[in-house]
Formats: structure tokens, C-alpha cells, sequence
């Protein structure tokens, strides 16, 4: 029996970050790396958890970006390795300004990476965990009992209602 290679996914990132710094600080490191940014949200206040405060500060916002190359969902750890390496690259006095939380989204699901053990969590590679987020069924997005809490809300569901159109559109030229 032959072993099939995966369907490509499309790339996104669930940016949160502390507001002294600008998108416009970070989003180029990021397409030098991935490649270009098809697909970026506003900016939301990010007030679901206080989780990141001592760390990162308040206020804080999110915003979701998607990149035009597709991946293999293979990749995703090392993909979670390098943007733990950039967010280094961010702090100030030892903390975190930036947290990149890598993942993609394919027709039914979106998953992020995860260095965190949790029961639903999928071990990758090199201590990286794939996180199933929200699936997509119903022709709408749903979490499961476990997703974040601002992803537990449809706050995003719209952006990426876009961002898997990007990619439906994207997987049809290609297939």
C-alpha cells in the first residue's frame, strides 16, 4: 500500500501582542520567513484572559494573519520552534511583548501548535504539540470544550470564514 502525502494547509498565526509595539514591528520578520501575508485582521483588544499580563503587559491585541505559501501540516513544529526563537527577539527586560502562536487551517479544522501538554493535544516532534482548536462543520466554525476563550467566541470567525476561502481557492489551483 502506497503512503499518501498530506493535503497542503494553509499557514496562520494568532499574533498577541503588547501594544507599545506596532504590527508593523513584527510582520516583516514574519514574510521573510514564511512568505507573504495574504490575509491580516484588525486588531482586537484582547481582554478574554489575564493569562499574559505579568508577562506581557496590558493592553494587549490579537490579530490573525494567513500566508500565502502553503505547508505541510507536518511542518508545524518546526514552524512553533522558529516563532518561539522570534518572539526572543521582542522582549524587553526578560518578557515577552509577542507571542506567536503558529497553526493552520484546512476545509474542517484550524489547529495551533502548542509547547503545552493538554488531553487533547497531539504530540508532533521536539516537545511540539498540535492543539485542535475548532473545527468546521455546519458551514461554521465551533470550539470544543478546551479552546481558548476569545476562540471559544465567533470574535473570529469571520476572519476565518476569509482566510479558508483564501485557501479553498488556493487548494483548487493547485489541485
Amino acid at each position: 500500500m502506497d503512503i499518501q502525502s498530506f493535503k497542503p494547509v494553509k499557514l496562520l498565526f494568532a499574533v498577541l501582542y503588547n501594544t507599545e509595539l506596532s504590527p508593523n514591528d513584527f510582520i516583516p520578520y514574519l514574510k521573510k520567513v514564511f512568505s507573504h501575508i495574504d490575509f491580516q485582521s484588525s486588531a482586537y483588544s484582547f481582554e478574554h484572559t489575564d493569562y499574559y499580563t505579568e508577562e506581557m503587559g496590558h493592553p494587549l491585541k490579537r490579530i490573525l494573519l494567513g500566508f500565502e505559501e502553503l505547508i505541510q501540516p507536518e511542518s508545524l513544529s518546526e514552524i512553533k520552534h522558529l516563532t518561539r526563537a522570534m518572539e526572543n527577539q521582542f522582549r524587553v527586560e526578560g518578557k515577552r511583548t509577542l507571542n506567536l502562536d503558529p497553526g493552520y487551517l484546512d476545509y474542517d479544522k484550524v489547529i495551533l501548535a502548542s509547547a503545552k501538554y493538554g488531553r487533547q493535544k497531539i504530540a508532533l516532534e521536539n516537545g511540539i504539540y498540535a492543539d485542535p482548536t475548532l473545527e468546521f462543520t455546519n458551514h461554521k466554525f465551533c470550539p470544543y470544550a478546551w479552546t481558548f476563550p476569545d476562540f471559544s467566541t465567533d470574535l473570529y470567525y469571520k476572519d476565518l470564514l476569509t482566510i479558508r476561502n483564501i485557501y479553498k481557492q488556493q487548494l483548487r489551483a493547485l489541485l
